[in-house]
């Protein structure tokens, strides 16, 4: 009802009645995501080569859908193990790095496959795949497996950040790999990493932390 008298207000020329409607607050819930064991199981799913690839690296690297399809075989740098995401959301481009066990995936599957100009071809006009079919590709995979989670295609984008604070990553740094515009949209998943809480402490403590040893021993 908001959404359809502001575009009435718009669409009659009073703006100044559009701006004043209230606001539409959102449901904020934490993302689901894939522990190592499913994920483990979700990637062995698939019978073709090429699904199995696309699950692998869309987790990998933490890609959205929209930017899997639009990755060309010249935006993988297999010598400096990058990837190379171009214009993306709030048209920006960013780069990431490249698993170093990925890479021996996509080498077999860009020699089986024989991709032209889009690393992954499809039925699209332009010729690449498409959103839809990657999320098909997730389904049926997914029936394959136990797992039971309501996950999605872009659980896996949820849980690579979520596994890389659990390692240790900082959360400016995943925030550009994520390429998220602001920062307070990547710390929803502070609360979802299960990251080993530090215990409060002086840092000289540390500094001289090879002294103190000594001194207890």
């Amino acid at each position: 009802m908001v959404y359809g008298l502001r575009y009435y207000y718009r669409h009659i020329g009073q703006n100044k009645r559009a701006i004043s409607l209230p606001s539409i607050k959102q449901d904020t819930r934490l993302p689901v995501i894939l522990n190592r064991r499913e994920l483990k199981e979700l990637f062995k799913a698939p019978t073709l080569l090429k699904h199995r690839i696309v699950l692998t690296l869309i987790y990998s690297a933490g890609l959205r859908g929209q930017e899997l399809i639009n990755l060309k075989l010249s935006d993988i740098d297999f010598e400096r193990k990058t990837i190379h995401i171009r214009q993306s959301k709030y048209k920006k481009d960013r780069i990431v790095p490249l698993s170093a066990y990925m890479t021996k995936g996509l080498i077999k599957y860009i020699e089986s496959q024989q991709p032209h100009v889009w690393l992954f071809n499809g039925k699209e006009p332009d010729g690449r795949y498409s959103v839809k079919g990657l999320s098909w590709i997730m389904r049926e995979a997914l029936k394959k497996t136990s797992i039971t989670k309501q996950v999605n295609l872009h659980s896996l984008r949820h849980s690579y950040a979520t596994h890389l604070l659990e390692e240790g990553i900082n959360i400016v740094t995943l925030k550009d790999l994520l390429g998220h515009a602001e920062i307070t949209t990547t710390m929803i998943y502070l609360h979802v990493a299960g990251c080993n809480v530090v215990q409060a402490h002086s840092p000289l403590d540390t500094l001289y932390k090879d002294q103190l040893c000594k001194a207890k021993k």
